[in-house]
């Protein structure tokens, strides 16, 4: 037997609580002495304790728990209550570090605004690239969309051109746009949202509703015939089109006549003072957004601390668009 301030310790619980266990009937000692009223528990009831305490951690009330003890709940069944709950609490430890995140990517934007000098930025004209590409529907255009959409398209995207052998003969390149009316998206398309680790906010007209995202690595005409035998890439095409075997799209895609580009350096979670710095640079050099913003991501080592990525927002001079 135990007294109850060893039992209390054994349990990791206070003698106040057993005391209270014992009042309602949930726990009651093994023996209570009738001179001095003193309580005395026995190894065999840590079980029961062990059980009101997981219980009680589920969210159960005592009225509650009691209830469920006197129903004999077995071992599977409240092990399987208590995975149930663990998943639960950390799925909300996971939205509560996504808005975490949220609020100190906000932070940082409000912290930074104005600091960007102009020389940061410059007008250029991109390149037409040929790109593989695999695509996915994300429901916004901020960070805590694209994370989730465009992080396992690029993780699936490498394996598929390591097993047709192709090896990328430049960077990686995102870009977006609109997506088709919601009742068009592929029900197995439709990203989620959560904590991302992605996409810019800059250009666009999307006002926050699903957006296709695009992860595309540049490869050369070269590598492709050699990867896919006969396939033909005339120069022109601008749909993404299947390479059969090979399991990724293909697409031409246009240069921009005029970009505003701007280097961001660390992860894609803190793209947003860099975005919003680069608009604000538009803004008061007399240029307009055409369209959203590209991603070239130049350096992608292990260490998103050390990412370096290029923005380009295709702009248009404010006179040109009437």
């Amino acid at each position: 037997m135990f007294t109850i301030g060893d039992f209390a310790r054994y349990g990791r619980v206070s003698a106040r609580m057993l005391r209270h266990y014992d009042a309602i009937g949930l726990l009651r000692p093994a023996r209570t002495d009738p001179a001095s009223g003193y309580r005395f528990y026995e190894a065999a009831q840590l079980a029961r304790l062990n059980r009101i305490i997981a219980l009680k951690d589920l969210g159960f009330g005592l009225q509650q728990v009691a209830a469920i003890l006197d129903e004999q709940v077995s071992v599977p069944e409240l092990r399987g209550m208590l995975r149930l709950r663990q998943a639960e609490l950390a799925a909300a430890r996971a939205a509560a570090g996504a808005r975490l995140a949220q609020v100190e990517a906000r932070l940082r934007t409000i912290e930074s605004e104005g600091h960007m000098s102009a020389d940061d930025v410059v007008l250029k004209r991109t390149e037409t690239v040929l790109l593989a590409e695999l695509s996915g529907f994300a429901a916004g255009y901020g960070p805590q969309d694209i994370g989730p959409v465009i992080t396992p398209l690029y993780e699936e995207l490498c394996r598929r051109l390591a097993a047709s052998g192709m090896t990328p003969s430049g960077p990686g390149l995102a870009y977006y746009e609109d997506a088709p009316d919601a009742g068009e998206v592929p029900e197995g398309r439709r990203g989620g949202s959560g904590q991302g680790e992605g996409g810019a906010e800059g250009g666009g007209d999307g006002g926050g509703e699903a957006i296709v995202v695009h992860a595309g690595f540049v490869i050369s005409p070269e590598a492709l015939a050699k990867a896919a035998p006969g396939t033909v890439v005339d120069g022109t095409t601008r749909t993404p089109r299947p390479v059969p075997g090979l399991g990724f799209d293909v697409v031409t895609l246009p240069g921009l006549d005029l970009a505003a580009t701007v280097v961001h350096r660390g992860p894609m979670s803190r793209i947003m003072p860099t975005a919003q710095s680069l608009a604000h640079w538009i803004d008061a050099n007399g240029y307009r957004s055409a369209g959203y913003a590209r991603e070239l991501y130049l350096e992608c080592p292990e260490d998103q601390e050390k990412w370096v990525t290029e923005i380009q927002e295709p702009v248009v001079r404010v006179s040109d668009r009437g």
